[in-house]
């Protein structure tokens, strides 16, 4: 501990605007609080919402750092008090509400994991964001179970590509959609059962057709806006719809009658303002029911490309180009 520089490099925008702003800057380094581990950086995990944050779109959470990152992977360098010192050394990857493009990052040590041998520290950086939100998501809000069918828009995005690489491992059918007939091949090479290219083909119609006119038991929607009501018409009877961004508006006009009719429910959450009590409940979750199969190599983040910290403007470039497959990822 006593080893620790007192200033780090970091990107903290001084405000809102085009990936240019990402610039490097001195900041000093955060000191842990109790419970808290300070975490040697390895590598960051490039996602949505830090584009979104950087275009001033979604600020960071009361008491969360401006630094945008939320999740990394790295080293255990120092610790708050409550935090046992077998901890120092040891490699995690975490879950944050801030903070991870930077050398050194803050992380409860609720919200770390392990990183076992089977997982790069690449790998690891890009793993708890995703892995989070589509178990809280699909596998908690939606109570998919194996042998039912979810239709997941975004295949190849992160999000859905850890989405497929679970349903493997859970036993669930996934039919996805994606913007061009390569990134549907892609995601069928995946494990996707189907994909459905959105820009040539009506996925309602498409939907249908793959299930034989029953429709998918489960929805997972990043997309909001006038997808949700084709949304509905996708779901069988009982179905559930599940909302976790809203890239195309957060206002919907739906039939409440049809929703009755056909009994749908109707949810979604956002992770990233949750307490790190809930946060941590979900990493203890991961690690009896997931984490095994991360051990055993069984389960990995699809890798897209990985930048330089220094970087970080050309990973959003790249992002928000919407031509990547997996994961962006940060190498400090």
């Amino acid at each position: 501990m006593a080893d620790l520089p007192t200033e780090m490099l970091a990107i903290d925008p001084e405000g809102p605007g085009g990936p240019e702003v990402l610039a490097a800057v001195r900041r000093p380094v955060p000191a842990p609080g109790p419970g808290e581990v300070l975490i040697k950086v390895a590598a960051a995990g490039v996602n949505r919402p830090d584009v979104l944050q950087r275009r001033g779109l979604y600020p960071p959470p009361p008491g969360a750092p401006s630094i945008p990152g939320l999740e990394v992977a790295g080293t255990v360098a120092a610790a708050g008090d409550g935090v046992a010192a077998e901890m120092f050394g040891q490699p995690v990857c975490a879950l944050l509400a801030g903070g991870g493009y930077a050398e050194y990052a803050l992380a409860p040590l609720g919200q770390c994991l392990p990183v076992p041998a089977a997982l790069s520290m690449i790998e690891a950086a890009a793993m708890p964001e995703t892995l989070f939100t589509v178990w809280t998501n699909l596998f908690e809000r939606a109570y998919a179970s194996e042998g039912e069918t979810a239709l997941v828009h975004g295949g190849t995005s992160g999000i859905g590509t850890m989405a497929i690489a679970l349903a493997d491992l859970f036993g669930l059918r996934i039919i996805v959609t994606c913007g061009s007939d390569a990134k549907c091949r892609q995601a069928e090479a995946l494990g996707a059962a189907h994909a459905i290219n959105y820009s040539s083909q009506d996925f309602v119609e498409a939907v249908k057709e793959l299930t034989g006119g029953a429709g998918v038991d489960i929805v997972l929607d990043m997309v909001g806006g006038d997808y949700l009501p084709r949304n509905l018409e996708c779901l069988r009877e009982e179905g559930r719809h599940v909302s976790i961004a809203v890239q195309r508006g957060a206002i919907a006009e739906v039939n409440l009658a049809r929703i009755m009719q056909r009994r749908l429910t109707l949810t979604g959450s956002t992770l990233r303002p949750r307490s790190a009590e809930f946060k941590s409940l979900v990493a203890d979750e991961l690690s009896r029911a997931v984490w095994p199969h991360v051990e055993a190599g069984k389960l990995k983040p699809v890798i897209d490309a990985t930048f330089p910290l220094a970087e970080a403007a050309e990973a959003h470039r790249r992002m928000e180009a919407g031509e990547h497959v997996g994961k962006l990822v940060l190498t400090i």
